[in-house]
């Protein structure tokens, strides 16, 4: 079973992926509808796939492996990528966190996370020029240590 500061940072590695979609001119290069998967020791087996929403912005869905013998966690979260809070539903239930993703450029991205209200994280995300794959750098706090996760994904 997952540690509370372990799933933090899993939730916050995840943010960043959110921060993976963009405007319209970029939806073609990330591939709506596509699905990425985590392939680094610590995230392995999670996925995330990309839906059109919000006037241009993006519905993020992530399967989130769990302990043996458990269903995958469901999070969701729609973001307009402009760097504007959006919440973050979990198993389609509203939880305290909130997600602020923003586009950098057609290639990068950066993500806020909080959760009531107070920062515990961010992530910096890269895509490679031919849209395969992509690495998250997320910093987060959790049990007092301040922790660095490099992510890597592939694109499915």
């Amino acid at each position: 079973m997952r540690s509370v500061a372990a799933t933090r940072r899993l939730i916050c590695s995840v943010a960043l992926l959110s921060a993976v979609g963009w405007a319209h001119q970029a939806h073609a290069q990330f591939g709506v509808g596509s699905t990425w998967l985590r392939t680094d020791a610590e995230g392995k087996g999670m996925t995330m796939t990309a839906e059109a929403c919000c006037n241009g912005g993006l519905r993020l869905v992530y399967q989130i492996p769990l302990a043996a013998n458990q269903p995958a966690a469901t999070m969701t979260v729609d973001s307009p990528m402009d760097g504007t809070e959006a919440p973050v539903l979990m198993g389609g239930k509203p939880s305290t966190e909130t997600m602020a993703i923003r586009r950098v450029d057609d290639h990068h991205y950066s993500a806020v996370l909080r959760m009531g209200g107070k920062p515990f994280g961010t992530s910096n995300g890269t895509v490679s020029p031919d849209g395969k794959t992509m690495t998250v750098e997320t910093v987060s706090q959790g049990g007092g240590k301040v922790v660095k996760t490099i992510e890597t994904w592939v694109r499915k």
